[in-house]
């Protein structure tokens, strides 16, 4: 009414009042009544923002890529920024000047210069996997930066959330991806493969150790047995010496014996012997005797007959 309005600014604006060309007041919170004529507001936002951005590079090896990320800000100085950027306000508040739109075009623009000047030295593999060190980098840079300084505004954060390259070049990687992963999978089976066969033969060659373990061993026991038997055998053939000594001692003893009786009578006829022994008493004896003497003297006899009658009484046997 009458040209006077009534401000309430918020905890997050930091508002000035000039009026009549001079500052009348500054601050967060204000509430106050002023003259719409003579007077002009500014209010600047000091509450932290995020700046979201897409921008395209190209890399050394000349591909392009797409880079997505956001900046959070604030405010810091924000007397600097009101002498910087327009941040002028309506009587209802509203923000009519482009301040806001330039402070975070300028963000974006410095961050995109810097990024530039990193993926320009980096191949296009090796820029798709620097999102960590890239919003490290462009961080640290625009913290020290004067142009930013002078805009009265602290960078908090830095965030690259993703760093695509053409669908083309995705595909052409994907595929390229999937070729390594597949070599990688058959040379993890061959490898598993190959160790189960080196396993395998580690097997055959314990299980063939532990053959000759085995006839080694039953060498041994045969050997053993071998040397045992022909200890037995040494020890029978001594034992057969031995008795075969003995045999021959007591046969000689024998003979020497009967050599030793029969001397006596060696040069003795053997008739007297027969006469001596009791036999002569036997009349079968003594015809038999007569026959062996008419035998040995057949020539001088020339012919002997013999009846039948007289050879059954000789071999007759001798009645009691």
């Amino acid at each position: 009414m009458f040209g006077f309005h009534y401000l309430k600014a918020s905890p997050t604006q930091h508002v000035f009042h000039y009026s009549g060309g001079s500052l009348r007041r500054e601050g967060r919170s204000l509430a106050f009544f002023y003259f719409g004529p003579r007077s002009r507001l500014l209010a600047v936002p000091v509450a932290s923002a995020d700046v979201p951005f897409i921008v395209s590079e190209t890399t050394a090896d000349f591909q392009d890529l797409t880079i997505q990320g956001q900046i959070t800000y604030r405010v810091s100085d924000p007397k600097r920024a009101s002498t910087t950027l327009d941040f002028e306000i309506d009587p209802e508040g509203k923000l009519v000047g482009d301040g806001l739109e330039i402070l975070r075009q300028r963000l974006v623009n410095s961050a995109q210069v810097l990024m530039h000047g990193m993926t320009g030295q980096l191949p296009l593999r090796e820029a798709l996997v620097q999102r960590e060190s890239m919003a490290a980098t462009v961080l640290a840079s625009l913290r020290t930066s004067a142009a930013i300084t002078l805009l009265g505004v602290e960078i908090l954060n830095v965030d690259i959330l993703a760093i695509k390259p053409t669908q083309e070049m995705s595909r052409a990687l994907e595929a390229e991806a999937r070729e390594a992963l597949q070599r990688n999978a058959d040379q993890s089976v061959y490898e598993r493969r190959n160790a189960a066969v080196d396993q395998e033969r580690r097997i055959k060659e314990n299980e063939l150790r532990t053959e000759i373990a085995v006839e080694e061993k039953r060498r041994q026991i045969r050997e053993t047995q071998m040397a045992a038997d022909i200890a037995i055998e040494e020890q029978r053939k001594s034992l057969i010496e031995t008795r075969a000594t003995n045999d021959r001692a007591e046969a000689d003893t024998r003979a020497y014996a009967l050599d030793a009786s029969l001397k006596p009578i060696k040069d003795v006829d053997w008739r007297t012997l027969l006469a001596a022994s009791g036999m002569s008493s036997d009349p079968r004896f003594m015809i038999a005797l007569a026959f062996r003497e008419m035998a040995e003297n057949a020539q001088k006899i020339g012919e002997l007959n013999v009846s039948p009658d007289l050879l059954r009484s000789l071999l007759a046997p001798e009645r009691t």
